[in-house]
């Protein structure tokens, strides 16, 4: 389990995270919704260790992981698929998904996993295509089979509909559906897109001006008046 407990970050004077506590259960999906400069992709950063948060906990596993480095949070079962999704264009799909692999010993990492094929069969159609070959929606589907590659514990996704056609969208929602039904891991999605979120959401967070302003459980989400809190 992840918890997060009074989290703050500041930048440039500016205070982004205000205290921000929540908690990610395996076998759920945690949709964190909110509108642009909310701070989410700042909470995700800090939850990777790719910043630093002033002061709170973040805990996972049973561990406190504040002090631990991007590369020993990934060691210890987390992924993160940033915006954008930073796949390396000049490898191709089966390098950068090798990539993903790298926590492995250089035995366990020859070969990519069977299962990532089998949830994002284009990318064993394009194995030998470079990255930076794909359609946007091909190069997500990569990204997310990439951090999928070092079998993580909690995956964590920042807005993985953002310029995506319709369709891939709908696959990539099936893919998480079926990870979160496996019940060993945490899923945590930062998510603008309302009803793609509340097609998937087990839990939800509202994020506003950097603190969960609202929470509680993904079937709620309309009764509880999320759409109008997120929609701009």
């Amino acid at each position: 389990m992840l918890q997060v407990q009074e989290l703050h970050q500041y930048y440039s004077g500016s205070h982004i995270l205000r205290g921000v506590s929540f908690t990610a259960q395996p076998g759920e999906i945690t949709c964190l919704l909110g509108r642009n400069g909310a701070g989410k992709t700042t909470l995700l950063k800090c939850l990777m260790g790719l910043i630093p948060a002033r002061s709170g906990s973040v805990t996972w596993q049973n561990q406190a992981i504040m002090q631990r480095k991007p590369h020993q949070r990934v060691q210890a079962g987390m992924a993160y698929v940033p915006q954008g999704r930073e796949i390396f264009p000049r490898l191709t799909v089966e390098e950068n998904l090798l990539l993903g692999m790298s926590r492995f010993s250089a035995r366990e990492a020859r070969e990519v996993p069977d299962e990532i094929y089998q949830l994002f069969p284009v990318l064993r159609a394009m194995k030998q295509r470079r990255g930076g070959d794909l359609s946007g929606g091909q190069q997500q589907q990569l990204a997310i089979g990439r951090a999928l590659a070092s079998r993580p514990q909690l995956l964590i996704l920042d807005e993985p509909t953002e310029g995506i056609q319709p369709s891939v969208i709908k696959e990539i929602g099936e893919v998480i559906r079926q990870l979160a039904r496996r019940g060993d891991m945490a899923i945590l999605l930062v998510e603008q897109f309302y009803d793609f979120a509340a097609d998937l959401a087990d839990q939800y967070l509202v994020m506003s001006r950097g603190t969960i302003v609202q929470q509680g459980r993904g079937e709620n989400m309309e009764a509880d008046g999320v759409r109008g809190m997120v929609t701009i």
